[in-house]
């Protein structure tokens, strides 16, 4: 499927950033329901065209939220994963708690971790985001590692922290801050 008619917020050498559109349902579902044997017991994005038409309208419309679809350049911009900033504050806390996937197609590739590189430096800048946040659960080792190589110091272990799959679940903070020196991309 080709994503030409997107407009990219961000673009990196390997992944450009853009908004989820109404379009994207059929292949962003179809992803999500290929990937749940990687994603679950951590993520749940939508997997039907009504949950992601929800799902969508609660990031346009939330000035709290900011989603990203992060699109793999090389494939015509299929969408490889997706990077949100969730409890946007501002004031004195210029702050944000980031969520995100990858989809099966594209686990294992960078790809994600180079689209949220770009979240990052794009938070830090054109946001002015002074902090932001992974709240991870201690045995999602790939997303523990994803967020040591973009440069993410631990902060602490927050119990019954989130509301996943069911229960309250124990949650790692993990945080980066503008002054920080976020690691460039692996060649």
């Amino acid at each position: 499927m080709s994503h030409d008619h997107q407009k990219y917020a961000v673009v990196g050498e390997r992944v450009a950033l853009r908004p989820y559109a109404a379009d994207d349902a059929e292949e962003f579902t179809a992803a999500a329901r290929d990937s749940r044997a990687l994603h679950r017991p951590w993520l749940f994005p939508p997997q039907t065209a009504e949950a992601y038409a929800t799902y969508r309208r609660t990031l346009e419309e939330d000035p709290a939220r900011l989603g990203f679809l992060v699109c793999d350049r090389a494939a015509d911009g299929r969408i490889a994963g997706f990077v949100n900033i969730n409890n946007i504050v501002h004031g004195a806390f210029l702050s944000g708690a980031l969520g995100y996937g990858a989809f099966a197609h594209a686990a294992g590739r960078g790809l994600l971790g180079e689209g949220l590189r770009l979240v990052v430096g794009h938070a830090f800048g054109a946001l002015g985001l002074h902090r932001l946040e992974a709240n991870i659960q201690p045995g999602n080792a790939a997303s523990r590692a994803l967020v040591m190589r973009t440069g993410f110091r631990l902060e602490g272990y927050s119990p019954a922290m989130l509301f996943v799959d069911g229960a309250w679940r124990d949650h790692e903070r993990w945080a980066l801050t503008s002054e920080m020196t976020v690691p460039a991309a692996p060649r």
